[in-house]
């Protein structure tokens, strides 16, 4: 199985997500959020093809990380690859599980399928689109005031900050 990344992968320390954490910066976004910060990721044929086996090898190799966070683009256009990427960070290497998405978690579970297993694979999802309107730079892990950031238990939300 392959994805579709806009870039390598990186190490993150409290900016998408709690502790030291790798970012996969997954390419192709149907939003097009006016405002947002990475327009690049957008075209849902730029970046590279990039094979599941190898981005767990290189995650294996990540010293000391509490996490993975996807981040776009959009991850949830690709939810195959990515729960079988979240998958193996848990199961393989203990971390905890973060997507951003420009869908909102209703949605996602209104659509079902793919999306809403890679869904239930995760700790915390930052819901909804980037709204310039709405910017609020002192939101913790999110850049704007329709945003949430829902903890999860199996797709249940538990908490939302």
């Amino acid at each position: 199985m392959k994805i579709r990344l806009s870039g390598p992968l990186e190490h993150d320390n409290i900016v998408n997500g709690y502790g030291l954490r790798a970012v996969l910066w997954t390419q192709g976004c149907y939003a097009h959020c006016k405002g947002c910060q990475n327009p690049e990721t957008w075209d849902f044929n730029g970046g590279v093809l990039v094979d599941v086996d190898d981005i767990k090898k290189e995650l294996a190799s990540f010293p000391g990380q509490a996490g993975i966070t996807f981040c776009g683009g959009e991850p949830f256009e690709q939810p195959e690859a990515c729960l079988e990427i979240a998958k193996f960070c848990r199961e393989e290497l203990g971390w905890n599980i973060w997507s951003f998405s420009g869908y909102t978690y209703e949605k996602l579970k209104e659509i079902g399928g793919a999306k809403w297993e890679f869904l239930k694979s995760l700790d915390a999802l930052i819901d909804g689109p980037f709204i310039l309107a709405e910017r609020d730079l002192t939101l913790k892990f999110r850049g704007s005031r329709n945003q949430r950031l829902l903890h999860l238990k199996n797709g249940k939300i538990t908490k939302i900050e």
